[in-house]
């Protein structure tokens, strides 16, 4: 009978470990370029690099594209395109299996092409360390293939906000709100994530707040920004999965303004000119090493257009994200 009962233990663990979401799988992390959908077995470190290139061109008013020359009845000079690169390092540990730790930093690098009513056109520049996030997921319920876990993080303001460059009327000119690498305040951020799995196909949700506290030390503060991601993905084999995603996100409009900031100067000059919501469509792949010398290396990229965007008076038009990826865990069971 105590043998019995020892065999019956175990094939109840066996069963129950079996009913559980899983992460080691293709399909077992959610699209790259979502933060913080999966934690981690105790005892676990994941160690990630993700490089996320931004890119913009031409302007919006409303959800309208908008002329340079529309643009120049009211301001000396209209931004023509941009690039954003972010180089983002993560790391993960798991002191329980009910509570991982995380910590994300990112350098960034901006370019931005402008051209002034007069013809000239000129580029501007900018770079370094942006802010630093840490932050913990507390998981809340993993049976049936069926996972729910919240996202808690706070974004410290490591990023500087005095970026400046030179341009055909200032040599040492402040750039606008969007050059900048951080907030300036110190960010809490809420949100949920829910996960399922069936044998071969995988699906998701997550929603995300961020709160702006305080004003920084330029006398403004970002606008706070709601995330909500959804997305599914199919195992192509033990090794591959494809995904889809919908990512919606709305952020309020500047409070306050940088005095170095002229508004006539140029619409992004404007803290008025800010506050944004846009829907992204996203196409993506995981690549999974599930045995091997490099047993749990993840290979992992996404591409997003916008196909919705709606703006704050007048800004750059979001055209394409890309997201490139590889993860590495530690210690998994």
């Amino acid at each position: 009978m105590p043998l019995m009962g020892l065999i019956m233990l175990w094939i109840n663990i066996a069963v129950a470990q079996e009913n559980q979401w899983n992460s080691a799988r293709p399909d077992g992390h959610a699209p790259i370029s979502i933060m913080g959908d999966h934690y981690h077995k105790k005892g676990e470190v994941m160690l990630s690099y993700r490089f996320m290139p931004m890119w913009m061109n031409g302007s919006l008013e409303s959800s309208f594209d908008i002329s340079n020359e529309e643009i120049y009845q009211n301001f000396i000079i209209a931004p023509q395109n941009m690039q954003m690169n972010m180089h983002m390092l993560g790391g993960m540990y798991a002191p329980s299996d009910n509570f991982t730790l995380m910590v994300m930093a990112n350098y960034i690098t901006n370019t931005m092409v402008l051209r002034a009513k007069s013809g000239v056109e000129f580029t501007t520049q900018s770079g370094g360390l942006g802010d630093i996030t840490i932050g913990g997921l507390v998981k809340f319920y993993n049976k049936n293939k069926q996972s729910l876990h919240g996202n808690v993080s706070m974004s410290i303001p490591t990023g500087d906000l005095d970026q400046r460059d030179a341009t055909p009327l200032n040599e040492n000119a402040q750039l606008a709100y969007s050059m900048q690498l951080g907030s300036g305040t110190w960010d809490p951020s809420l949100g949920v994530t829910y996960l399922g799995q069936s044998s071969s196909f995988s699906w998701g949700a997550q929603t995300k707040y961020k709160l702006r506290i305080g004003e920084n030390s330029e006398s403004y503060k970002l606008g706070n920004r709601l995330d909500i991601s959804t997305w599914s993905a199919l195992n192509f084999s033990k090794h591959i999965s494809f995904s889809t995603s919908l990512s919606y996100f709305k952020t309020a409009t500047i409070g306050g303004a940088d005095e170095d900031l002229n508004p006539m100067m140029m619409p992004l000059f404007d803290s008025e000119n800010s506050g944004r919501s846009q829907l992204d469509i996203g196409l993506g792949s995981n690549f999974y090493l599930s045995s091997g010398t490099l047993k749990n290396l993840r290979l992992a990229v996404e591409v997003q257009l916008p196909i919705y965007q709606n703006v704050v008076g007048i800004q750059m038009k979001n055209s394409l994200m890309a997201t490139v990826g590889i993860q590495y865990t530690i210690g998994h069971h």
